[in-house]
């Protein structure tokens, strides 16, 4: 094909090719568990995801829910817990190159164990929690999406990352369908996903699951293959 600029009338077959840089940012909360040491064992890193109510440049609106807002009541979690914000106006699964910076700077600063690096979010963090996964599943040991969704033809990407999703059957904001769709897409595809239904709960579907520590039982069964 041809890729200098051309002349005449028609169609022409073409190429292109232009290096660019990207640059990104985003404000984070990281906790680090009793016992952490710089020098000391490596831990398990989980990402958090927050929902489209905790956008924005004030980073207390991320201890709402979840991990934060766990540890920041005093729980002691085993992972090093990192929770960035997403800006205002903007959406997860339209920032995985910044969560994927992130979570590079941070695996690289402190002392993370590569191999068990996870990530979960709720609402609209769980749509950036499968749509994260299965951007760099190389990454990710275990995923852990509540009440969010994703594109089902894309969950082949997802093959290689156990999945544990969650959503109440009365979600009235994101329909449990979404979750549905995408575990069984997974499944289809030879990957390993299980989902738990909320019968009684409507959109908050994360408190109940935060809460229960066969979560993150789960997630430290997982270790990636290198």
């Amino acid at each position: 094909m041809e890729t200098k600029p051309v002349a005449t009338a028609g169609q022409h077959a073409l190429s292109f090719e232009k290096q660019i840089t990207l640059n990104v940012r985003c404000g984070y909360l990281l906790y680090l568990p009793a016992g952490y040491e710089p020098a000391g064992k490596k831990w398990p890193l989980m990402l958090f995801l927050h929902g489209a109510g905790e956008r924005g440049s004030d980073l207390n609106k991320v201890k709402l829910h979840g991990p934060p807002k766990l540890v920041e009541q005093g729980k002691d979690l085993p992972f090093i817990v990192v929770s960035p914000q997403c800006p205002a106006g903007q959406w997860w699964p339209d920032q995985v190159e910044t969560l994927k910076a992130l979570v590079d700077t941070v695996a690289a600063e402190y002392a993370v164990d590569a191999v068990r690096i996870y990530v979960t979010g709720l609402s609209m963090g769980g749509y950036g929690t499968w749509a994260l996964a299965g951007a760099y599943p190389d990454t990710f040991a275990a995923a852990a999406p509540i009440c969010g969704g994703g594109q089902p033809f894309t969950a082949g990407k997802l093959k290689t990352v156990p999945v544990w999703a969650f959503h109440g059957a009365k979600d009235s904001v994101v329909p449990l369908s979404q979750s549905e769709n995408m575990v069984e897409a997974l499944n289809r595809a030879g990957g390993s996903a299980k989902l738990t239904v909320y019968p009684d709960a409507n959109h908050d579907s994360w408190t109940a699951t935060y809460d229960n520590p066969q979560l993150y039982e789960w997630l430290l069964q997982h270790t990636k293959k290198r």
